[in-house]
């Protein structure tokens, strides 16, 4: 909150915040993904909101990022300071196109956690349509498939680049352009004179959205992170040399890039935005596949995997990669507290508690909760805001207690009951 609290939409939050050099106080992608969930929980709206203004007022960069790319719309930048794209490794600047789609879904969790539409029906709804007309130029139609494809991206995992069908890309395309469809159904006369989007457009996203084409291994049941994975050398973390670890301080990137090792979640974070939208057995069978060859030598891995842990009933399992969440930089776990602490590890910790352990979920305009409490603990707690309202969460030994500290009455849902609070 030192890095900041939301009082000027010119400034934004860096992985390392005032804590180390490394980064250069540039804005990432983990502002939205990690950060504004946090904010959304914790302090009031406003903040959040900034956070979105940040990007809206820097479109005319994202254009810039876009046409250099000879693409229509809005290309957001990996790094920036001024919405001009400052990275300058091409296979992340003009790849890892995917945080255009955490953008968007930023902007979806702000609405539909604070049932505030005023942002998504104006400001917001701009944002959208820009990047959906970026997705639907990058994308490009396979004959032989008879699906739409996202060729020579990088996903989350950037121990994999260059790499053809991201799953957690071509997700995040599909469901930005379907979502920006339905927030057009509802904007006002004036907002789509501007947007301007014509029928056509609607016709082309429309089919986009129909024939997007995710990789899916039936045998396995599972989502492959891209084209190329299933064909690696699928050996296990397991068997690597402790010596050799974290790999990016001992392999070449040659290695790596050959390598089966997942730098963070990829087709694990798609799992955790979209998270009721999966079977448990789906979520389970990607988990156990994913997780044994991931090292999360990124601060935003663990967190996710202890959410997904928690959903699917791993509890310890959960609760471990909770610790690794936690003390990142306590335990100087990937050899680089030096340069900084990890802003986002700190965010993800708060996640894994209230989400993963807590089962906490907004559905509908409804509060749900299923809480477990890990078996070495004695308690947890936290206080949480919603639409108005601060709620006190309390887990232990005798159960689970919710308490109204502020705000109107509320129905919550704890373990499929429904309970009014006053």
């Amino acid at each position: 909150f030192s890095t900041y609290y939301g009082n000027d939409y010119r400034l934004n939050i860096s992985p390392k915040g005032f804590t180390g050099e490394k980064y250069g106080g540039a804005t990432y992608w983990d502002t939205e993904a990690y950060c504004i969930p946090v904010y959304l929980g914790v302090a009031n709206p406003e903040v959040a909101r900034n956070l979105l203004m940040y990007r809206y007022k820097q479109l005319d960069g994202a254009f810039v990022n876009a046409k250099q790319q000879d693409l229509d719309g809005a290309l957001f930048p990996m790094v920036t300071f001024n919405g001009i794209e400052c990275h300058n490794e091409w296979e992340i600047t003009f790849e890892e196109i995917h945080r255009n789609g955490d953008i968007a879904f930023a902007i979806y969790l702000y609405t539909k956690y604070t049932g505030d539409k005023s942002y998504v029906l104006n400001e917001g709804a701009e944002v959208l349509t820009e990047i959906s007309r970026f997705w639907a130029d990058r994308v490009h139609y396979s004959q032989n498939k008879n699906k739409y494809m996202l060729h020579a991206v990088t996903g989350p995992d950037e121990y994999d680049n260059n790499v053809n069908n991201d799953w957690y890309t071509n997700l995040l395309c599909r469901w930005t352009l379907k979502y920006t469809l339905e927030i057009l159904d509802e904007v006002d006369d004036k907002v789509a004179k501007k947007l301007n989007v014509s029928e056509d457009e609607k016709r082309r996203w429309k089919g986009i959205v129909d024939n997007m084409y995710l990789p899916y291994d039936k045998e396995r049941d599972i989502f492959p992170e891209n084209d190329g994975f299933m064909d690696k050398d699928l050996t296990p973390v397991s068997e690597i040399p402790s010596d050799q670890l974290p790999l990016n301080q001992h392999w070449s990137w040659d290695r790596i890039l050959r390598s089966p090792y997942v730098k963070q979640g990829d087709v694990i974070q798609g799992l955790w935005d979209f998270i009721d939208d999966f079977t448990k057995e789906q979520k389970k069978n990607n988990f156990d596949f994913y997780e044994q060859f991931t090292v999360h030598e990124s601060s935003l891995s663990a967190s996710v995997y202890s959410i997904i842990a928690a959903d699917i009933g791993y509890e310890d399992k959960a609760v471990e990669l909770y610790e690794r969440s936690a003390r990142l930089d306590l335990d100087n776990y990937n050899n680089d507290t030096s340069d900084g602490l990890h802003i986002t590890s700190m965010t993800g910790s708060w996640l894994d508690i209230v989400q993963g352990f807590a089962g906490m979920r907004v559905r509908g305009n409804e509060l749900h909760y299923a809480p477990f409490l890990p078996k070495k603990w004695n308690s947890y707690q936290f206080r949480q805001m919603f639409r108005g309202r601060i709620l006190k969460v309390k887990v232990d030994k005798h159960g689970t207690k919710i308490d109204l500290v502020s705000g109107d009455p509320i129905t919550i849902d704890l373990d499929g009951k429904k309970l009014e609070l006053k």
